[in-house]
């Protein structure tokens, strides 16, 4: 039975109602902007946080300040993206404040998730032992309802269960049908739109009937709850009624609407983050989330942190420059106090490896100026972006490390590309022939091992190849006329070598992994790499000498022996930042990419991208970009660098165009406007 409940106001004492007296001097502790963010009144509150700017710190002092103004520490929620920055946030207020920080709720969006689904998660079905699935579990059940929907058996190759999770996911975190997502991002497999739909049905029953949850689970369900259990969601609400969110900009859209949700007893929601920084749109996250808070939360307050701790006035200036352009944004103006510095620098180098023997040269100088290797770091848009790279640092013996992606030379597409090439080089490779001939329809381990014993004694293995009958026989044909075809052409360059088994490797690509349209692009690259070397053995050697994996890595330099710079991509390089940045193939094509040109927002986020990476940098930031780059899934000749840098001043960079030493070229004319 419902009945209207009354309200009884409690009175305070004459002491109870003075202001509490506060224990740290949080006017002395932070700047004005910090100071306003911090001591912010009750109501939504949006905190434009700019790089380098102290977002952190103003989320630590905002939890000790609203335990200090006498909020119970247990009503106070920070959701953050990582179990260790909410720990470290937690560990630094109890710091200011003691061990009251300890009762705050601080953790993920899925742990806090887990833990109220526990408690009031029967009320969507789930008993509070329910199992939690890791990503691998996941994919073993979606195969086992694929198999028993019958879907392995259809004509047309149907999507592997790792991908078919990926849609799964996608779809659940943008709020998205699985329609879209299919058609908009995996276009490839579209015919298979209503078999798909079937096995996302077939799996939600499969676990619902086991008590399971997958990672996503957790946030669908917890939104289900606090839609259709309004008791809960008062419940809830009442008990977070201060809800703090670190990187705002990172969330998607069902984290969105998880925290409206949450906040509907009070709408005392601070989230903190940069629409600047908002760059992981491939993993669901979306830029509209920050846009649209004031939107979402009426009466909103909005903050900006825009004074800089890290990088100096001339990069900064830089930065500002390049987010102006910005076709939406909350606008914002970093300064520091950091006046002097030099100025940026932009270089144009006439190929790939004159930008990496560029990097390696200045790294060198700047280590003899008193620049330690760990204070420096070499970003880009592609992991693959780097190989080249690597293998100049490799020769200079500059250690490294490198962050973000998977190594180009390990990637399994371009290993199977170059064992191609290898076999040729030297028929009695039998790592090679082994990958080689694994990638054959019907070859399987063992016949892999067969077949090996007779190509490596026989004088004439192309010929053993085509005398392979049944299942495999006609790619076993296959293989041996293109591998024949480059047997002994010696008026065939490496790149035009690397072309011709890429032909014959694409149709496998493409049967073999569902993203093949990314692994395209790697392979394209290849193709450019290989363009540098006149003879296949130079090409294969360096590869094997100089692998970017391995030694590589391990080289260590004389007496700096615990040194080593990073090579990272721009995505996993946000948050951290060194002394010496170099951002590389600041080509337009390259970055943006080239596969950014069709979308507004694609071409935004890669502007964003780009500020990301120049706010990296304290002191010493390089803009390289190579010249007269043919990209060879585009036709295009690259040579202008990144349309990102068209609005910018000339006096904001020390300009250098790259010339080999010995060279008699007249520099004097040499245009102010290089670029």
């Amino acid at each position: 039975m419902n009945r209207e409940i009354t309200p009884y106001i409690l009175k305070r004492t004459p002491e109870e109602a003075a202001p509490r007296k506060l224990s740290i001097d949080y006017a002395a502790a932070l700047n004005p902007q910090q100071l306003a963010a911090v001591t912010a009144g009750d109501g939504p509150s949006l905190v434009i946080a700019g790089a380098g700017s102290g977002k952190t710190r103003t989320l630590v002092y905002r939890v000790a300040y609203l335990i200090d103004s006498g909020v119970d520490p247990s009503n106070i929620l920070l959701l953050t993206f990582t179990r260790k920055s909410a720990q470290e946030m937690l560990q630094r207020a109890g710091e200011l404040i003691g061990v009251r920080s300890e009762r705050v709720c601080g953790g993920t969006f899925h742990s806090v998730a887990n833990m109220l689904l526990r408690r009031y998660g029967r009320a969507v079905g789930l008993e509070p032992g329910f199992t939690i699935l890791d990503r691998g579990d996941a994919e073993d059940l979606i195969a086992l309802v694929r198999s028993q929907l019958g879907l392995n058996e259809k004509d047309k190759r149907f999507p592997r269960k790792g991908t078919i999770a990926e849609i799964f996911s996608k779809s659940e975190n943008t709020l998205r049908s699985l329609d879209d997502i299919v058609v908009e991002e995996f276009g490839h497999f579209a015919d298979h739109l209503d078999a798909l739909a079937q096995l996302q049905k077939g799996y939600h029953a499969a676990k619902r009937q086991r008590q399971l949850v997958d990672y996503d689970d957790l946030l669908v369900l917890l939104r289900q709850l606090l839609t259709q259990d309004q008791q809960a969601r008062q419940a809830i609400s009442r008990l977070y009624r201060y809800i703090l969110v670190d990187e705002y900009q990172d969330t998607n859209r069902l984290q969105a609407d998880v925290i409206r949700n949450l906040a509907a007893a009070h709408q005392n929601v601070m989230v903190v983050g940069d629409d600047s920084q908002s760059i992981y749109a491939f993993r669901g996250a979306t830029f509209r989330n920050i846009m649209e808070f004031p939107a979402l939360f009426p009466g909103t307050t909005i903050y900006k942190l825009e004074e800089n701790y890290r990088s100096t006035q001339p990069i900064l200036n830089l930065a500002n420059c390049i987010i102006e352009e910005a076709a939406e944004k909350y606008a914002k103006h970093l300064f520091t106090r950091k006046l002097d510095g030099p100025l940026p620098t932009l270089a144009e180098a006439t190929g790939e490896n004159a930008q990496s023997r560029f990097i390696a040269q200045k790294i060198l100088e700047l280590r003899e100026e008193g620049v330690p290797l760990s204070e420096v770091a070499v970003l880009f848009r592609s992991s693959f972006h780097s190989f080249d790279l690597e293998i100049e640092l490799s020769r200079r013996e500059l250690p490294f490390v490198k962050r973000g992606g998977v190594k180009f030379i390990e990637t399994a597409h371009v290993k199977d590309l170059l064992a191609h090439l290898r076999v040729v080089a030297n028929p009695l490779d039998a790592v090679s022939w082994h990958r080689v001939l694994m990638l054959v329809e019907g070859v399987g381990p063992k016949k892999a091992q067969d077949l090996l014993g007779a190509l490596v004694k026989s004088a004439s293995p192309y010929q053993v190849l085509r005398e392979v009958s049944g299942r495999s026989g006609q790619g076993l044909k296959n293989l041996a006329n293109t591998l024949e075809s480059l047997s002994g052409s010696g008026e065939l360059g490496t790149a035009d070598q690397v072309n011709h088994i890429y032909e014959y490797y694409l149709p496998i690509l493409k049967e073999q992994y569902d993203d093949y349209p990314k692994r395209i692009r790697d392979l394209d690259h290849l193709h450019t790499i290989a363009e540098g070397y006149p003879e296949v053995d130079g090409f294969l050697s360096d590869l094997a000498l100089e692998p970017p994996d391995g030694s590589a890595i391990d080289v260590e330099a004389p007496d700096r022996d615990d040194e080593r710079m990073v090579l990272s991509t721009i995505h996993s390089a946000k948050g951290l930042e060194w002394q010496c940045v170099f951002v590389i193939w600041v080509v337009d094509g390259k970055f943006p990419s080239i596969y950014s040109f069709v979308t507004d927002e694609d071409m935004e986020e890669e502007r964003r991208l780009f500020y990301v990476a120049v706010t990296r940098a304290k002191r010493h930031l390089y803009l390289t970009y190579p010249i007269n780059v043919f990209d060879k899934s585009s036709g295009m000749l690259l040579s202008k660098p990144t349309r990102f840098l068209d609005h910018v001043s000339p006096s904001m960079f020390e300009q250098l165009a790259l010339i080999e030493e010995g060279s008699h070229a007249d520099w004097r004319g040499y245009r102010d406007d290089a670029y």
